[in-house]
């Protein structure tokens, strides 16, 4: 079999970048894309030197509607066929939905929902044809609860969450894997990104990019649909099921007032 080709989206830092290099460390060719180029090239860099890996860049920013089909013919220029495709890119915007910019949530909607799923469905035909490969797409624990003082982004995540489930059951016996990874607090630049300011809990809370990249990595090599890194993070996403709806978003409106942008 030929070597893999593994495409990461968001690849320039947080768990983007580390399930980058985890996917490298399998002998895996990368294909890089994020805004930040600079970022890029030196991680790209980095995975050539450690691993002996093909790693190519494409600078780009999913928020702009056409991007997903300029890489796409990127690609096929190149003759790369995409065999795993990771969809990290995602950002949130922590205040009030009325009060937040609107271009700045319509943005978020297109990278995290819209150039998802565009790019699923662009490269998902191929790996059905050649059974193998499959999609890793990241996700949050706030996909399985509204988030008022996050309203967007929490959406965002349940249909991330959603939309990966139903892939996985539909391609059932295909060979392919589906996998959602739903990471708890991260240690990555998200929360500046967002505008607010987590609380110390929040923080000592944590996970690394690290642990929640091998979480993720291990799932999807595994051929798990779900997957949820900490026992904590885990035991949350369960027992809220357990609450009253309206408990669950009075408890999340109370955390998420506590991060003042």
């Amino acid at each position: 079999m030929s070597v893999e080709t593994v495409l990461v989206t968001g690849a320039s830092s947080g768990i983007g970048r580390e399930l980058a290099r985890r996917f490298a460390a399998d002998g895996s060719r990368l294909i890089l894309v994020a805004r930040k180029g600079d970022a890029l090239e030196e991680l790209a860099a980095e995975l050539r030197k450690a691993h002996k890996i093909q790693s190519q860049v494409f600078t780009a920013d999913l928020a702009l509607p056409e991007t997903p089909a300029r890489l796409l013919a990127h690609l096929q220029a190149a003759g790369v066929k995409v065999d795993v495709l990771v969809n990290n890119a995602g950002f949130g915007a922590h205040g009030r939905f009325a009060e937040l910019p609107l271009q700045r949530q319509l943005d978020m909607l297109q990278v995290n929902v819209t150039a998802l799923t565009h790019l699923t469905r662009l490269m998902l035909p191929g790996m059905i044809e050649r059974h193998h490969g499959g999609i890793l797409n990241v996700a949050s624990t706030a996909a399985f609860q509204p988030g008022p003082g996050m309203a967007v982004y929490f959406a965002t995540k349940a249909y991330v969450l959603s939309f990966t489930e139903a892939l996985a059951e539909e391609l059932a016996g295909t060979g392919l894997t589906v996998s959602a990874l739903c990471p708890g607090p991260t240690a990555t630049n998200f929360g500046a990104a967002a505008g607010g300011r987590f609380r110390p809990l929040a923080k000592r809370a944590s996970m690394s990019a690290e642990s929640v990249a091998r979480a993720g990595h291990r799932a999807f090599r595994s051929g798990r649909c779900i997957a949820i890194p900490g026992l904590g993070n885990r035991l949350l996403a369960f027992s809220i099921r357990l609450f009253p709806r309206a408990a669950v978003r009075k408890i999340t409106k109370r955390l998420n007032a506590a991060c003042p942008d």
